[in-house]
């Protein structure tokens, strides 16, 4: 199968598999005599977990971890344990910092009239420290 119908069966755009090629984050393509990809069913697992890993937000990073523990027979389910368990502390972490944004945007839009004058406190609020604005609106 060449690399467009790969990108059909997985997901994954024909110019991600030469990018996760070109980083070794899967293995090159076989080429045919005249040096077009060619994909085979492992490719396309291989492809279809890396679209999954991304889905669920892992870096390349981590999906180099994980397509390693999943090639290897001999691994400890701990060790994979611990990529997921790690990931989700970043989501986390982000999750906190996206909710902090919002509560912030949503104060500083509350106070804002909207109308013709000029002052706006969104504007006073971008220019000032985030622990200021933050201080602000968990009151």
């Amino acid at each position: 199968m060449n690399i467009g119908q790969a990108a059909s069966a997985t997901g994954v755009t024909a110019k991600m598999i030469r990018y996760y090629e070109s980083i070794g984050l899967i293995k090159e393509s076989s080429r045919t005599d005249s040096g077009y990809r060619t994909y085979g069913s492992r490719d396309l697992h291989t492809l279809r977990f890396v679209k999954r890993a991304r889905t669920l937000g892992f870096s390349l990073e981590q999906i180099r971890d994980l397509l390693s523990l999943w090639q290897d027979p001999g691994r400890a389910s701990k060790d994979v344990k611990a990529v997921a368990k790690a990931h989700v502390a970043d989501l986390d972490r982000r999750i906190t910092e996206l909710v902090e944004m919002r509560d912030t945007l949503t104060y500083l839009i509350k106070n804002c009239a909207g109308d013709h004058r000029p002052d706006c406190p969104i504007l006073v609020g971008l220019e000032k420290d985030d622990s200021t604005v933050a201080a602000h609106c968990a009151h």
